[in-house]
């Protein structure tokens, strides 16, 4: 499974920006989709993450803002943030689980100045 992530970028406090995670490759049997972050000097983080069935968890710093969705047919997850926050500021990455196996993309940066 490969993912490609898009959709960072430089925003000011109080905006907005949506990831995109498509999976290609062995995509079959595709368990959580999601994301989490890193921002310096910090550990990797969850952010959101959805169920092949839709269920969504987030993290409480997140609730309220972070949208995660997907849809199955494209085999892509969504995150939709608003309401962002400097301290959102991280490289943001996708994942997707299938069977035992964990699945990374590479990391998309997202920068909030205040």
């Amino acid at each position: 499974v490969q993912l490609q992530a898009s959709g960072g970028g430089l925003v000011q406090a109080g905006g907005s920006l949506r990831l995109s995670c498509a999976a290609s490759g062995s995509i079959f049997s595709i368990n959580d989709m999601g994301w989490y972050r890193q921002a310096p000097g910090k550990q990797r983080e969850l952010v959101a993450s959805i169920t092949s069935g839709s269920s969504t968890n987030y993290a409480d710093s997140v609730k309220g803002r972070f949208t995660i969705s997907r849809d199955n047919a494209k085999n892509t997850v969504y995150l939709q943030m608003t309401s962002l926050k400097p301290e959102d500021t991280a490289v943001f990455y996708c994942y997707a689980t299938q069977a035992l196996m964990h699945y990374w993309g590479k990391g998309t940066q997202v920068t909030v100045s205040s």
